[in-house]
């Protein structure tokens, strides 16, 4: 498997597979010398113990190959076994690297993330331990028995390796004729099933409104273009396949009559009994390319998981490893940034600049679309500056290591987003930290009460998206786990926007601690009641900073302006 797009991680991975494929090399020669046992065994019994009439001589001569039989089972054992072993070497070389970047390219909203390339890399792992790799790899061993065959004469040799070239001939327009059409088959096929898992996460909306018809509808169409284009391409790989199979067939019989002519001119070395050995090899030789013909499909499939998986570790590259830095304080400093979305070339943040000292809780505050949310994304460095820097205690962000920094820093997005899993688990952001800190970053957030009433209290299990919670008790589960472990500098992107009355006193008292405690917390809001706990604001407007400053002065600003 090649790709225009190198990817480093991945060809070192495979490369050190390399002592697993000669063992598996090896063993497949010995297995294919083994292979003509049957025809040896025949014709010892009918020379020995035919014209002989002896039991012992049968007897032997069947343990001996009843003995052969065992060793070649013992070898294709041991060959599925080392590929086997080789292919879950390779998954686990890959696997956390692979996630990692599918993780960063979803994040950065980049093509061949997400479950795309985790099946991928299974898809690749299972290609390794497969029959028509194994093939593959058997060639070296067809080119032996190539050999034999040329042994017993060079007219048979001629003819077994013609037989051959064909059948390479005939595996090459397979892939010509199919690799395009596999390709946009499994492509349709791929976006039928992102259009499903869409549609399933809408499935109150679409049944609310009426939209269940129309949604199917668009998803047959998807599919059935995937099917058809795979139909076509099947039938074309099985008139590929017709032929290759044709071929094998009739070049055993090929060889069988040549061999008979050569017996009749007296130029057949080893005499009669190569006219069924020579058959045998034939077989023999061209059964890899008939396995390489039969399953070009897996062969297809695991070339674009390849690509795929190239051309993702290409776009995100592995992390250098990082110098470790100390625990942030939470002095934040924010340099004239320009920023937008990932891929986008239009900034949506224009010139923002701010400082905040340890202990400080700032409010933005703007109209819809004014960037609060994107400035939210850039202070955590979640999306990157065309220009200017966040930093946090002189640290550029986008620069530090997200696993080292991401235990310092507490975020809710706009649109809260729970993890399938207990409660704990949720708060405690799915690490083993004990339940006193789960349960202290509850108690912050007024949480505590509710969630020990549940059934089975911090190990209730929430569903996906925590469908089991009601919309203000996911804000505050979201804002206990944003709170968990005391971080250092803390961003809250709408927080109060689905919490009542009491919601609104749990989360400016959990503001207040984070402030005693010294954290830094920036919170972007369009409600006015969470001003009351604020030391600064920030006035945004189209992506512009229109004041910052003290609270009351900015205010009293924003007063004189009107």
């Amino acid at each position: 498997m090649s790709s225009t797009h190198t990817a480093t991680d991945l060809h070192v991975a495979l490369r050190e597979l390399k002592p697993h494929a000669l063992r598996v090399a090896g063993f497949g020669v010995v297995a294919s010398l083994l292979v003509l046992a049957p025809s040896w065994y025949m014709l010892e019994v009918y020379d020995r113990v035919v014209n002989s009439r002896s039991v012992m001589t049968l007897a032997m001569l069947t343990v001996a190959v009843l003995l052969i039989y065992m060793v070649m089972e013992a070898l294709e054992w041991a060959r599925s076994e080392i590929a086997f072993a080789a292919a879950s070497q390779f998954e686990s070389k890959l696997a956390a690297r692979v996630f990692r970047a599918a993780f960063e390219a979803d994040r950065k909203r980049l093509p061949g993330g997400g479950m795309q390339a985790v099946n991928d890399l299974r898809t690749v792992r299972q290609f390794l331990h497969s029959p028509v790799l194994a093939s593959v790899i058997d060639i070296p061993a067809a080119v032996v028995l190539l050999v034999l065959i040329w042994a017993i004469s060079p007219v048979l040799g001629m003819v077994a390796i013609a037989a051959a070239l064909l059948q390479i001939g005939i595996a090459a327009l397979n892939m010509s004729g199919t690799r395009a059409a596999l390709r946009e088959a499994n492509q349709n096929s791929f976006a039928a099933q992102q259009f499903a898992d869409r549609m399933a996460r809408s499935a109150p909306l679409i049944a609310a409104m009426g939209m269940a018809g129309n949604v199917r509808q668009r998803w047959l169409e998807l599919q059935n273009k995937a099917v058809g284009i795979q139909a076509s391409a099947s039938r074309t790989g099985g008139v590929y396949q017709a032929l290759s199979k044709m071929l094998q067939n009739l070049v055993n019989s090929a060889l069988l009559g040549v061999s008979a002519w050569l017996l009749l001119h007296d130029a057949l070395n080893g005499g009669p009994a190569m006219l069924v050995v020579a058959g045998i090899l034939g077989g023999r030789v061209l059964a890899p390319f008939v396995q390489i013909v039969t399953q070009w499909q897996t062969v297809a499939s695991a070339q674009q998981s390849w690509d795929r998986l190239s051309q993702l570790l290409q776009a995100v590259p592995a992390a250098e490893p990082a110098m470790p830095l100390p625990a942030p304080r939470g002095a934040l400093v924010v340099e004239n940034i320009v920023a937008g979305a990932p891929g986008q070339q239009v900034p949506i943040l224009k010139g923002v600049g701010f400082a905040l000292e340890p202990g400080s809780i700032c409010v933005v505050m703007g109209p819809s679309g004014s960037g609060k949310s994107s400035l939210a994304r850039v202070l955590l460095g979640l999306w990157p500056t065309a220009s200017g820097k966040v930093r946090l205690d002189g640290a550029a962000v986008a620069g530090w290591d997200k696993l080292q920094l991401g235990r310092h820093l507490g975020y809710v997005p706009q649109s809260v987003q729970l993890i399938d899993g207990t409660v704990a688990d949720n708060i405690a952001r799915f690490a083993d930290g004990g339940r006193e800190a789960v349960q202290a970053a509850a108690q912050l957030v007024g949480l505590h009460e509710f969630i020990e009433s549940l059934p089975q209290g911090y190990d209730t299990p929430i569903g996906p998206g925590g469908c089991v919670l009601s919309g203000g008790q996911r804000q505050r589960l979201a804002l206990a786990r944003a709170l968990y472990g005391e971080p250092a500098f803390v961003v809250l992107d709408e927080p109060n926007s689905g919490l009542d009355e009491a919601g609104d006193a749990a989360l400016a008292a959990a503001l207040t601690a984070c402030k005693r405690r010294g954290a830094t917390v920036v919170v972007m809001s369009h409600r006015p009641s969470v001003l009351n706990v604020a030391d600064h604001l920030l006035l945004l407007r189209d992506g512009q900073q229109q004041g910052f400053g003290p609270r009351d002065e900015v205010l009293a600003a924003m007063q004189q302006a009107r």
